[in-house]
């Protein structure tokens, strides 16, 4: 069930318990002022068809709690507290008045993540970047209408005259304009480094919490099976100690534990079947924990057998059995485990293009990217920043059609002397526009938590990684505004350098 708030009251009628007001140039306050929380009221609450049940929080304090989270880095814990503490985090989710009662509780932080699934929050994220681009072309529009009326007062039918054929070459022919980068980053999960001796580990000893469980369940009449559970630990830890074990130690490890994994699973089916409700004395955690347990043996069985490290759809953490390992070939870690994501980068707003636990190629989603920027603004980019692995023969045939320029150097033969200065010139000033898309990558992984994501659902994970690029679109909207109201009051001219 979902209830229509009241409209949100300004600062000024914000009640605080000893009197006094808010000030209206606290951050929390011009950013709530950005952000057109109307718009989303209306797609939310189709989100609670049912007149049933219990009313749920508004979209107001849904997304502003997700948003104070991810600007700030706290727990959930620590978000409910900060936000029973501070007046403008309460005025900023949404509360008419000040109170000393926590408002929500943080297991709320977990609904609310599943609510803003990674599609919904894709379509804020944009309602951000086109409200942007809206009021620059209506602030261009009436500085278009200031010059006119400031120049010579032609007859209206001379003015339709001289704009007809520029309107019209334009609406049909419209050249390329703008700029697109494009890069990748992996965004790891709050897992531990996996190994294949220590994942078959932890499955043999949650397999022996599941017996222990289901003999409970049997009767203490019965006797337990043998799992050998102290032979296995000390088989286990006599590699596992070892600071460079070889290769053969390392394989007979792994067949040790293969071998009491598989015979714990054995003791786990045959009791289950003598049992008439053994599933039901499982809990839902338990279950799914098996399920995944069965796969580990079975991908751990076939790689040791066919003397590999490599399968498809590798599983490296029983918790969280979505993440898969990305090689990135990096200097700290050649292996990522996390979450895959392509951004690129428009006048300063990030959009996520791709993000999936699998490892893809990111060259694959230019051309989707590129069309996407032409759905948007209904031109093409004039030029497309990358680094090398976009420049694939596909990707440069689809920039040469539509006359795109594709950052790197060109196939073929080397031109002369004189264009090759000029290309190389051209090549330098890419690579320095470039560096947008790292900075934003830096500021996502030192700043706002990309560098680890402390979720272990796939969809809270995917939601918090998609918040945390919101906010960062939030915080460039904010230092915009900067500028707009210094070129108003100061009227700078060349200010691009903050913007």
């Amino acid at each position: 069930m979902y209830r229509k708030p009241s409209p949100q009251l300004t600062i000024d009628d914000f009640i605080l318990p000893f009197s006094g007001k808010l000030d209206p140039e606290n951050r929390w306050v011009q950013l709530a002022n950005i952000i057109p929380w109307d718009e989303y009221e209306k797609e939310y609450a189709h989100m609670f068809p049912s007149d049933r049940g219990n009313v749920a929080k508004p979209v107001r304090m849904a997304l502003g709690t997700l948003i104070i989270q991810a600007r700030c880095g706290y727990t959930d814990r620590e978000t409910v507290q900060q936000i029973t503490e501070n007046p403008y985090l309460q005025w900023f989710i949404g509360l008419k008045e000040f109170q000393l009662t926590r408002p929500l509780t943080p297991v709320a932080l977990v609904k609310f993540r599943k609510r803003f699934k990674k599609d919904r929050m894709a379509k804020i994220n944009e309602r951000i970047a086109l409200a942007e681009r809206a009021a620059k072309t209506t602030e261009k529009e009436a500085e278009k209408n200031d010059d006119d009326q400031q120049g010579p007062n032609l007859p209206d039918a001379d003015k339709e005259e001289k704009k007809t054929p520029a309107d019209s070459d334009s609406e049909e022919s419209k050249p390329n304009q703008g700029m697109l980068i494009l890069d990748a980053t992996c965004t790891p999960a709050d897992i531990k480094y996996p190994t294949d001796l220590g994942l078959l580990n932890e499955s043999r000893e949650k397999l022996d919490e599941i017996i222990d469980t289901l003999h409970k369940a049997k009767g203490k009449a019965t006797k337990r099976p043998r799992t050998y559970r102290e032979k296995a630990r000390k088989a286990y830890l006599s590699v596992s100690k070892q600071r460079s074990p070889r290769k053969k130690q390392l394989r007979k490890g792994i067949k040790q534990q293969l071998q009491y994994c598989k015979r714990n699973l054995r003791h786990v089916d045959q009791m289950l079947k003598e049992i008439p409700s053994g599933f039901e004395a499982l809990s839902n955690r338990q279950v799914k924990l098996l399920e995944t347990i069965r796969t580990v043996i079975e991908q751990q069985e076939t790689m040791y057998k066919t003397k590999q490290h490599q399968i498809p759809d590798r599983i490296v953490n029983l918790y969280q059995d979505h993440v898969r390992p990305i090689v990135r070939g990096k200097a700290s870690a050649k292996v990522e485990f996390g979450a895959k994501v392509a951004i690129s980068i428009e006048k300063g707003f990030c959009r996520i293009e791709k993000l999936s636990w699998d490892a893809f190629n990111e060259a694959e989603t230019l051309i989707d990217s590129v069309e996407r920027y032409r759905a948007r603004t209904g031109c093409y980019p004039e030029a497309v920043l990358a680094d090398k692995i976009y420049r694939n023969r596909k990707n440069l045939a689809y920039c040469k059609n539509h006359n795109i320029r594709l950052s790197g150097p060109k196939l073929g033969r080397p031109s002369g002397d004189a264009l090759k200065k000029v290309e190389k010139a051209i090549e330098r000033m890419d690579a320095k526009m470039r560096n947008a898309v790292e900075g934003k990558f830096g500021e996502g992984k030192r700043k706002y938590g990309l560098d680890r994501v402390y979720a272990k659902l796939k969809e809270t994970a995917e939601c918090m990684i998609s918040m945390q690029f919101f906010v960062m679109n939030l915080e460039h909207k904010l230092r915009v505004l900067f500028v707009q109201i210094l070129k108003r009051y100061f009227q700078i001219t060349d200010i691009g350098v903050f913007a």
